[in-house]
């Protein structure tokens, strides 16, 4: 889950790769993998669809036991909101869920308004304000 993201698992990267806008989503799942290398398109083998990655810096330790590398990657599955705006997530979001616009190398991201599929009050709106959650 995002909220369980340690600042210390992140500290390594150095940027984020997008193979979508990320302006068009409300939300995207992130998780932590364990990938083989620092940098680079991941495999990916869930349902759904790839968003995208954070690369590392050269300086970022491989685990000792396994060999691999902690990388955030951002995805959406079949049932998200973007896919089925009237389905189960037409308000709220999951629990790995940020807005992708909260999101910078380093920076774990958070929910907003706009993620969890509330609009903004009138006055909010009429500010250009977006608070997060």
């Amino acid at each position: 889950m995002s909220s369980l993201i340690d600042p210390d698992e992140i500290s390594h990267e150095t940027e984020l790769v997008w193979l979508e806008d990320i302006n068009n989503l409300d939300y995207v799942r992130q998780s932590l993998d364990r990938l083989p290398t620092r940098k680079g398109r991941p495999a990916y083998r869930r349902d759904g669809r790839l968003i995208g990655w954070a690369n590392l810096a050269p300086t970022a330790k491989a685990s000792r036991a396994s060999g691999t590398f902690r990388r955030r990657v951002f995805w959406l599955l079949p049932h998200d909101r973007d896919s089925q705006p009237d389905g189960d997530y037409a308000k709220g979001a999951p629990s790995e869920a940020v807005d992708p616009r909260t999101l910078e190398p380093r920076v774990k991201g958070y929910k907003t308004e706009r993620s969890q599929g509330g609009p903004p009050s009138a006055a909010m709106q009429e500010l250009g304000i977006e608070l997060p959650l």
